[in-house]
């Protein structure tokens, strides 16, 4: 009898740019778990405080907006708590442009691991937007908290059924964060300047995002064109959800997921085209 040589690994061509082999990323999930943990622990590594910073830099930054856009400025909170207006921005900013900034440089920060071994490369960038959920939990533990006190202090909030929503506001921001990174990171591996146009675009998209104004101080027309932003209703849906304050939309919130849909698929599509000669280049 002649045996039957059967092959455990076959190794053969990509046939298209959509071509996408999610069995191979659930095959490498302990790769994904073991870049997630890596991103966590060496975060703050050999510091202090350690993961406090996580608490400290929302509260600064809440204190800094209080400060200067609340109290110099005198821009309205929409009669919320200066600290719980701008804490349910910040939290959810900070996950979007940290996963954003990462993911940008996913090439260029892991060119040396790229050019030693093969794996799916789209973990890389896929376990940066997890393991900053890390963050965005604990940030979201000091919203709460802040949230609660003043609840205990008598302060009236409205939390209401669009509570249920913040999962897919998470997501959402996720996806928008993965898209516009990955083709950002594409771009970089041949026109490094771009690493630093981008890292600025990302300051001014804060601005254009109501973190530190609410929409209602705003026409109707104007309204409009911020709503152009996909971050911008997944903020407001957040804080009408949690402080019952706020603008929500379903047709802007459609918008923003149906945004998410097309640049999450055309940043897989670049992230495929790149990754296949982006050793030559980087």
């Amino acid at each position: 009898m002649v045996e039957i040589e059967k092959w455990s690994v076959i190794i053969k061509p990509k046939t298209g740019l959509f071509d996408i082999d999610f069995k191979e990323l659930i095959r490498y999930r302990d790769l994904w778990r073991m870049f997630v943990k890596r991103d966590i622990v060496t975060q703050y590594k050999q510091t202090i405080l350690g993961p406090l910073w996580f608490f400290i830099n929302p509260a600064l930054t809440t204190i800094m907006y209080m400060i200067v856009f609340g109290g110099i400025a005198g821009i309205s909170t929409d009669g919320l708590p200066q600290p719980l207006f701008y804490l349910s921005g910040i939290c959810l900013w900070n996950y979007f442009s940290t996963c954003l900034l990462k993911t940008s440089s996913t090439f260029r920060d892991n060119e040396g691991i790229f050019g030693k071994v093969y794996f799916p490369r789209l973990v890389m960038p896929m376990s940066t937007v997890t393991s900053c959920l890390y963050t965005l939990g604990i940030q979201l533990i000091l919203f709460l908290l802040v949230y609660t006190c003043y609840i205990i202090s008598g302060v009236q909030v409205a939390p209401n059924i669009y509570i249920l929503l913040t999962p897919v506001l998470i997501v959402m921001l996720a996806g928008i964060s993965l898209g516009f990174g990955i083709i950002t990171s594409s771009l970089t591996t041949k026109y490094r300047d771009l690493s630093i146009l981008f890292t600025f675009i990302v300051q001014l998209w804060m601005y254009a995002t109501p973190i530190i104004y609410p929409l209602s101080v705003m026409s109707p027309r104007k309204q409009l064109i911020a709503a152009l932003n996909p971050v911008t209703s997944i903020v407001e849906t957040f804080r009408y959800a949690t402080l019952g304050t706020g603008t929500f939309d379903w047709m802007h919130l459609g918008y923003s997921f149906v945004f998410m849909c097309v640049v999450l698929g055309f940043g897989i599509v670049v992230f495929n085209k790149v990754q296949r000669s982006f050793m030559d280049t980087v």
